[in-house]
C-alpha cells in the first residue's frame, strides 16, 4: 500500500449521453425520464418479450467468462426468473456459458433474449431500456458497464469487488443514499437477494424514480479520474 495507488477509469459521457444518443429510440435526461419508459417498451419488442411497463427488465452486457460470475447466474437465474422479472443478455465469450443461455432462452421464450454477438448500438438500447443492471463479477478491476447503466438510469446490482466495490455504494431504503445494490460474498443465493432487492424497490415507483434519477447525475467522467491522476502526480512529486 505505500508503493502502489488505484484510480478508476472514467467514461466518455459524451458517447454515452442518452440526451442526445442517437443509438437508442427515445431521446431522455434525469430531469426528464419519458423517453425512458418508450426505450424499455421498445426493448422488449426487440426482445420478443411482453412489452409490459410493469414488469422490471434485468440486463446483462458483459463478455461471457467465467470471472464476469456467469457461474453464480446460471446456478440461480431460474430463481430469479421467479421474481417476475424479464432477462436481456448481450455478449459471446466461453462456449459452455453461450450453450447455458440459449438452453434457458428455450426454456423461458416470454422471460429471457438472448443476443450471442458483439454489437454497441444494441448494447446503448439495453443499457437505456433496462431497469436493472447485473455485474456479478469474481474480479473487477474497475468495470465500466456498471457506470454506463447509471448514465442510463438503469440501477446496478454488483458484487463488493475492485472497482465495483468503489464505483457503487449500497443503496439505503431509509436514509435514500447509495447508488445501486450490492453483495459481499461470491455466491450465488446473495446475489439473487441484491437482485430481490432491488425488484422490490421498482415496485416503490416513486423512490425508484428518485434513485434512477440520482445515478444518472454521479459523475464517472474521465475529469474525476484526471483529478486524481493529478493529485497522485503531485504527492509523489512532492516526495522528492
Amino acid at each position: 500500500s505505500s508503493k502502489l495507488s488505484g484510480i478508476v477509469n472514467g467514461i466518455d459521457v459524451n458517447y454515452y449521453n442518452p440526451a442526445n444518443d442517437e443509438a437508442i429510440p427515445s431521446k431522455f435526461t434525469s430531469k426528464d425520464m419519458k423517453g425512458k419508459a418508450i426505450c424499455k417498451k421498445e426493448l422488449q419488442k426487440l426482445s420478443g418479450l411482453p412489452e409490459n411497463p410493469d414488469v422490471p427488465v434485468v440486463s446483462m452486457v458483459s463478455r461471457l467468462a467465467s470471472h464476469k460470475g456467469f457461474d453464480l447466474v446460471e446456478y440461480i437465474l431460474p430463481e430469479i426468473l421467479e421474481l417476475g422479472v424479464q432477462f436481456v443478455l448481450l455478449g459471446t465469450g466461453e462456449a459452455d456459458i453461450e450453450d447455458y443461455f440459449r438452453n434457458i432462452q428455450n426454456r423461458y421464450p416470454d422471460q429471457v433474449k438472448v443476443f450471442l454477438e458483439f454489437n454497441k448500438d444494441l448494447s446503448k438500447k439495453i443499457y437505456a431500456g433496462s431497469d436493472i443492471f447485473l455485474m456479478p463479477s469474481k474480479s473487477e478491476p474497475c468495470g465500466l458497464a456498471q457506470m454506463i447503466s447509471s448514465r442510463y438510469g438503469t440501477v446496478p446490482v454488483v458484487r463488493e469487488t475492485g472497482g465495483l466495490y468503489e464505483t457503487i455504494k449500497p443503496y439505503n431504503k431509509f436514509t435514500g443514499e447509495g447508488n445501486g445494490f450490492t453483495f459481499a460474498n461470491y455466491n450465488a443465493h446473495e446475489m439473487k437477494d441484491a437482485v430481490k432487492r432491488a425488484v422490490e424497490l421498482y415496485k416503490d415507483t416513486k423512490k425508484w424514480k428518485t434513485l434512477t434519477k440520482a445515478i444518472m447525475d454521479v459523475d464517472f467522467s474521465w475529469d474525476v479520474s484526471a483529478e486524481k491522476y493529478m493529485d497522485l502526480y503531485k504527492d509523489v512529486s512532492n516526495e522528492y
